[in-house]
């Protein structure tokens, strides 16, 4: 059985006309809600022994505390409130309890939101506070003895800097990033392989490159587990996105990435990352298609 795990009930105090579209969230559970009740379950929180394997003690401290600093707060792009620490934790807890689902069961679980691969070990940045991804791979490679590699493939529009850069000459983790050459972040860091996308990239160019490069990577790196970001920012109507990839390009991408790990025998966590479209209704069609494969590939 899928899991789906959801922190939006921690709900931000964010001012008014706040670019980020906080209610894809609370959409995409109402959405999962309706086509698999049974299959949801509030994220747990990160406990600081977890988050301490991807980030700073002093930064935790911070975050947890109300410590920020002005700058700090400036680079993640949020205010600081007691609920945006508890949702930060959550949100990495769900991915946490999604890729341990997946590998006691053998299959899939789902973070219905999380992807916030901009964070850093000592700082977030780009609206993201924790790095959940990272977490989660470390978790992982901790807790169970089958799991000595992790692959994390980031398919956001943007690249995974802050992921590329805590796992970093970690021999246990590859990261793959297929992004915008020309976005977000200025400075990109290196992963184990980045795929850098010029503007106006379309269904076929991305799709083909996809196929080709997955599965030389599995092959190559032989991972025990599968952390995938569902990103649904390469989106043609995304505001951030300038990439061109329709709705049904987004939707093979996730299949071919979701029966790539089943084919392979590798559990997979899912996260949704990105998504910036001008009506909020195509952010929650792309995310919902994306749990809505993944029923449908390890069901």
């Amino acid at each position: 059985m899928i899991r789906c795990f959801y922190s939006d009930h921690f709900v931000l105090p964010l001012p008014d006309g706040h670019r980020f579209p906080m209610a894809k969230y609370r959409l995409l559970r109402e959405r999962v809600a309706a086509f698999a009740p049974h299959a949801l379950t509030e994220a747990p929180r990160a406990t600081d022994a977890e988050l301490l394997l991807a980030h700073d003690a002093g930064y935790i401290a911070r975050m947890s505390e109300g410590g920020l600093s002005r700058e700090e707060i400036r680079l993640i792009g949020f205010p600081w409130s007691p609920e945006m620490a508890e949702r930060a934790r959550r949100s990495t807890g769900a991915t946490i309890a999604a890729l341990e689902h997946a590998i006691t069961t053998g299959g899939c679980g789902i973070n219905l939101a999380g992807g916030t691969h901009h964070a850093f070990r000592d700082h977030g940045e780009g609206f993201c506070c924790y790095n959940d991804a990272a977490v989660a791979a470390r978790v992982a490679l901790a807790r169970h003895e089958g799991i000595e590699r992790t692959l994390i493939v980031d398919l956001d529009v943007h690249q995974g800097n802050g992921t590329a850069a805590i796992l970093a000459g970690d021999a246990r983790c590859f990261t793959f990033s297929m992004h915008g050459a020309k976005n977000y972040p200025v400075r990109k860091e290196a992963s184990d392989l980045d795929l850098e996308l010029p503007d106006g990239t379309g269904d076929a160019e991305y799709l083909a490159l996809l196929s080709e490069h997955l599965p030389e990577v599995i092959a190559r790196f032989r991972p025990d587990a599968l952390i995938y970001l569902a990103g649904a920012d390469p989106f043609v109507g995304d505001r951030l996105g300038r990439l061109a990839l329709s709705k049904a390009a987004l939707a093979a991408r996730d299949r071919f990435v979701l029966e790539t790990a089943r084919d392979c025998g590798l559990p997979i966590a899912l996260a949704m990352a990105g998504g910036y479209a001008h009506e909020v209704a195509d952010i929650v069609d792309i995310h919902f298609a994306t749990v809505q494969t993944a029923f449908e590939v390890f069901t």
